[in-house]
């Protein structure tokens, strides 16, 4: 008998996973602004993975979700990948850019690639590690 098959939630995903990081929001301003997000994943949507910004950087001033492939973001920490609402390429060997294209505008925010690449980790990780 396998593993698997005696145990089954040695190999299950977990149900949730939140990461909080700080990315920096890229500008005409020569200072970037940092901001908190917060990166979520739910086994019940195992495809997508969302990134949510506080109320204080949305001009209608709520959480602003983005819901996109988790697949997007895995090759777009290796090369420029993306066609649609949201893009994301590698910068360098430590930094990565999302973009995000809405009918208001285009917000470009750059990423720690250690952080992306640790929350995806853990959307993969056994449930309980």
């Amino acid at each position: 008998m396998s593993a698997t098959a005696e145990n089954p939630a040695a190999t299950a995903t977990p149900t949730a996973v939140e990461e909080r990081v700080i990315a920096r929001v890229i500008s005409d301003d020569p200072l970037y602004r940092k901001i908190p997000v917060a990166l979520r994943f739910a086994a019940s949507e195992p495809l997508a993975v969302r990134i949510v910004f506080p109320a204080d950087v949305s001009p209608e001033g709520t959480d602003n979700e983005w819901v996109f492939p988790r697949a997007l973001l895995e090759a777009g920490l290796q090369a420029p990948t993306g066609t649609g609402d949201v893009r994301v390429w590698p910068c360098g060997r430590v930094q990565a850019v999302v973009e995000f294209h809405s009918p208001d505008g285009v917000a470009v925010v750059q990423f720690d690639i250690a952080a992306l690449r640790r929350f995806l980790r853990r959307t993969y990780a056994p449930a309980g590690v």
